[in-house]
């Protein structure tokens, strides 16, 4: 007998429509493959903001290609500062590269003019994150900063870890 209800037109258009409305809920956000834009509300460390777009939306962005110091490692809170003092409050224009584990926005953030990802390895407050490398010129930003002892690079070298090491050794001392 239900075999004879999925086959009736008068309860398939309804089940059809039902389905496509689903399936059209599951696609990606439109601004999954463009640009944003907005003004920065948050910043909660160096390398992730929050901003707030035109139809009032927060959108949590994670700087891509970069990797800042965590929030308890060295140079954590400076980090946080200098992204604080080049987008906090400032519109800007977010080019999307993907969408994180966590839901985030990963994406190439311009305030001003000034590349931000760009400029938080230039001043030595990140890492270039090679794992998710695509724009190689950043490579260099970072040896330039590095040869300079900008920002982390004038710390002592045994309290300089790259944060995806930091966070692997966090991950392995709280295993049983």
């Amino acid at each position: 007998m239900l075999a004879f209800f999925v086959f009736e037109p008068s309860v398939m258009k309804p089940l059809l429509a039902l389905f496509l409305v689903l399936f059209c809920s599951l696609a990606p956000p439109a601004y999954a493959t463009s640009v944003l834009n907005g003004r920065v509300i948050h910043i909660a460390d160096g390398d992730t903001l929050t901003l707030i777009d035109a139809d009032y939306q927060r959108i949590k962005v994670r700087l891509a290609e970069i990797d800042s110091p965590e929030k308890a490692q060295p140079y954590g809170h400076r980090a946080k500062q200098l992204l604080v003092s080049l987008a906090l409050k400032k519109t800007v224009e977010v080019t999307v590269i993907d969408i994180d584990q966590y839901g985030r926005i990963v994406g190439q953030v311009r305030a001003d003019g000034v590349d931000i990802n760009a400029e938080m390895v230039r001043q030595g407050a990140a890492w270039v994150y090679r794992r998710h490398l695509k724009r190689p010129a950043l490579l260099l930003d970072e040896q330039e900063a590095r040869k300079q002892a900008l920002g982390l690079w004038a710390l002592p070298e045994q309290e300089r870890m790259p944060p995806w090491q930091w966070r692997h050794l966090q991950r392995q001392s709280k295993a049983p």
